[in-house]
């Protein structure tokens, strides 16, 4: 038997609003990012009350997205390494244009090749997908036949949907994943199901504020 997950991405940083490479610097919620995680909390209160379990990344964006999540279900918030950002090394903290200037080919592949980039001082897809096969092992194991709630970042969602989609990594730019996106799936080995996928309609009226 194998678990239902509802698969969050954290609410909107500066970072996001300056489109800079976020990885695994600790970047908190700004204004819109609070609003857009009371929002996913209360659509997921009102369509999973029945959610077992709640993981976040270990970053401050997906902790505090996931805290009005875990008061409206009345949940603990438990970190899981696996759902960290990836490292982005030389190019955290840069904008797509500066990333593109300071190394071209680099730029030009991770657009169009993106599974096969590993960056420099940083880490590739690939790591990203060993750890939430890891993760994924671990919730079918631990929740079977329950479901959780995943709180991770643009990166992390894209690489595990591609995975229980059974896609190539290269496939990762053809998945939408909004700040404050929901999606929901369900993991069993050989048997994956993605249901729903970059659900933003409870947003709606609050990306403004």
């Amino acid at each position: 038997m194998g678990v239902a997950l509802i698969l969050v991405r954290h609410g909107r940083t500066t970072w996001n609003r300056e489109v800079r490479f976020r990885g695994q610097m600790d970047v908190p919620l700004d204004k819109v990012g609070w609003v857009q995680a009371q929002a996913a909390a209360e659509s997921i209160r009102r369509r999973w009350p029945a959610a077992v379990a709640l993981y976040a990344s270990p970053l401050a964006r997906a902790r505090e997205t996931a805290a009005p999540i875990g008061a409206a279900l009345g949940l603990p918030v438990q970190t899981h390494a696996g759902l960290r950002d990836i490292d982005y090394g030389l190019w955290t903290g840069l904008t797509p244009e500066e990333a593109a200037a300071r190394d071209p080919e680099l730029h030009r592949r991770w657009r169009t090749t993106p599974g096969q980039v590993r960056f420099d001082g940083g880490e590739g897809l690939g790591d990203v997908q060993a750890r939430l096969r890891q993760l994924l092992s671990e919730l079918a194991w631990a929740h079977s036949g329950q479901r959780v709630i995943l709180v991770g970042h643009v990166v992390v969602n894209r690489v595990l949907l591609c995975t229980l989609l059974g896609l190539d990594l290269d496939a990762f730019w053809r998945l939408g994943q909004d700040n404050g996106a929901i999606n929901l799936a369900y993991y069993e080995e050989g048997g994956s199901v993605v249901e729903c996928l970059n659900d933003t309609a409870h947003l709606q009226g609050g990306s403004d504020v």
